[in-house]
């Protein structure tokens, strides 16, 4: 259902070139007060004359023209002119950031370097006058939140997006529910995980008992292999490890965690036994998606929104019970609640911020300021009051019909209401009244949602502190760390499909060499030397 969310693979790019790329002007905007300088910067601030604002949201493109859009232009005067690329939205980022050709807002992934590249080149402002003078919600709203995202110059250049404590999981190894109740019927209801040893059997079972389909082999697993962060995720959240291995106070590449060599062998062990789809490592999503839809694959590990899809295709065929239902997987003499299948980071997946080309960044706060505030939060996210939602004995009740409306087609019914189309400033949790911010992400949970909730909500961990801890993008530093994640990437596939354990062991340790050998040492350095400014930052 939720496929909505964003993964967490940043996609990086290094285009650095002058050629201008059309639709970033601001040549729209009026009320300049370079125009009229008898417009004061509080009387700007105060107005509502009509303006229009360009924003790049890499999250979308769709026209600014829908119900809930209408009504952000009728309580702000703000006309916004979405724009977003058919391409890379990386790239476009930093092509725009190359011609100085600009937009006035521009959402960016929080992670990577892209941010700092945009502050470095002074193409966003510092937005800590604009909100002491005209966010009174954003300071409401983001409290602490505000004290973390600070640059390194103690300074606020963005605002985060899905920021925020949430007990939401994320990684778990879904398995075919109709199957398991065949195999394993006092686990297939939740509530119970499954110790490395005993999923081991019960792949095995399966395999035996229920291994053929119409004459079909049907894998006990297998992987996305495009998405290889989310089956490391949740093997090493089975473990109880994090994104790196902190030890005496430095913080080193995961890898050298001793649990991971051990992850990393029980896993070659499983596709030597044959219990891992052989095609793996050159499985596309889409392949992925089509193999389990097909009734082909007993379980694999993802986020549990992964599913979405072919879920929906093993509903439609043979019930609720024929779908992928997300579980618990507990490494060897790990504590269940001490399992770090949840990564999730406090402050959010994106970076919204005001560009130097801005002609108005008062009047833009004051519409930053509405949209972050619980009252634009609800309309963001829930709609228009007495269209799409009444308050009933002091709570927001949303109407049948748009409940049924997301159920039927969720990107249809966005796109035509406006609900949940423009997710700018959200923030995780639940509003004043106790009803969550995220309406049909929130509200009403379907059964693969309360298994989660059911299995996973104990292994949710928060990822801020670690992240973008790496060298600054186009650096020397950043080059050898590049090389340090090639190594790792490519001999970890080697390692799981090794002919013997001794071959996959052999492998683990040649890597470590190779990665000393480039020179991962000095980017643990910058690791933790990042990790400590920035806990210092944060105190």
């Amino acid at each position: 259902m939720f496929k909505r969310r964003k993964t967490f693979n940043v996609l990086l790019s290094t285009v650095l070139m002058g050629s201008v790329i059309a639709g970033c002007s601001t040549k729209d905007n009026t009320a300049s007060s370079s125009e009229n300088p008898t417009v004061t910067a509080d009387s700007k601030a105060n107005d509502t004359t009509p303006i229009k604002l360009t924003f790049f949201d890499k999250n979308t493109g769709d026209a600014f023209t829908n119900e809930v859009a209408k009504e952000i232009t009728k309580r702000t005067g703000v006309t916004i002119e979405i724009q977003q690329p058919t391409g890379n939205p990386a790239e476009k980022l930093n092509l725009m950031l190359a011609s100085s050709d600009l937009p006035d807002v521009v959402l960016m992934d929080r992670s990577g370097d892209i941010v700092s590249k945009y502050i470095a080149a002074g193409a966003i402002i510092p937005l800590d006058d604009l909100i002491a003078k005209f966010g009174p919600n954003v300071k409401k709203m983001y409290g602490d939140t505000l004290n973390k995202t600070r640059f390194t110059d103690g300074k606020n250049y963005y605002l985060s997006n899905w920021y925020g404590p949430e007990n939401e999981p994320v990684f778990g190894m879904s398995m075919r529910k109709d199957w398991l109740t065949q195999i394993a019927p006092d686990k297939a209801e939740g509530g119970k995980p499954f110790t490395a040893d005993e999923f081991e059997t019960l792949l095995k079972d399966f395999k035996s008992k229920l291994g053929k389909v119409d004459g079909k082999d049907v894998f006990p697993m297998s992987f996305n292999g495009e998405n290889m962060s989310a089956v490391l995720g949740t093997f090493k959240g089975m473990w109880g490890m994090k994104a790196f291995y902190e030890n005496n106070g430095t913080l080193k590449y995961d890898v050298k965690d001793p649990k991971y060599k051990d992850m990393l062998l029980y896993l070659n062990k499983l596709y030597r036994e044959g219990l891992i789809d052989p095609e793996w490592p050159v499985n596309k999503k889409q392949t992925w998606e089509q193999k389990i839809s097909n009734g082909l694959v007993f379980a694999a590990p993802s986020a549990y929104w992964d599913f979405g899809t072919p879920n929906g295709v093993l509903k439609k065929s043979g019930g609720p019970e024929k779908q992928m239902y997300p579980y618990k997987l507990v490494g060897p003499g790990v504590d269940p609640s001490k399992t770090t299948l949840g990564p999730k980071s406090t402050l959010g997946w994106d970076a919204i911020a005001i560009t130097k080309t801005n002609k108005n960044p008062e009047r833009t706060m004051k519409l930053i300021d509405f949209l972050a505030s619980e009252e634009g939060q609800y309309l963001l996210m829930w709609g228009i009051e007495g269209v799409h939602w009444d308050m009933k004995d002091g709570k927001h009740t949303p109407r049948p019909e748009v409940l049924q409306g997301f159920k039927d087609d969720w990107d249809s019914f966005a796109k035509k209401t406006g609900i949940r189309k423009w997710t700018w400033f959200v923030k995780n949790g639940k509003g004043s009244d106790g009803t969550p911010y995220d309406l049909p992400g929130r509200y009403q949970r379907g059964e693969i949602d309360q298994m989660a909730l059911k299995n996973l909500s104990d292994t949710v961990w928060d990822t801020s502190v670690y992240d973008n801890l790496g060298p600054a993008g186009g650096t020397p530093d950043a080059l050898v760390s590049q090389k340090v994640t090639d190594i790792m990437n490519q001999t970890i596939t080697k390692i799981i499909i090794s002919k013997s354990e001794a071959d996959a062991s052999a492998l683990f340790d040649k890597m470590l060499a190779d990665m000393k050998a480039a020179g991962d040492e000095k980017v643990e350095k910058i690791f933790s030397d990042n990790y400590k400014k920035r806990t210092d930052l944060w105190k």
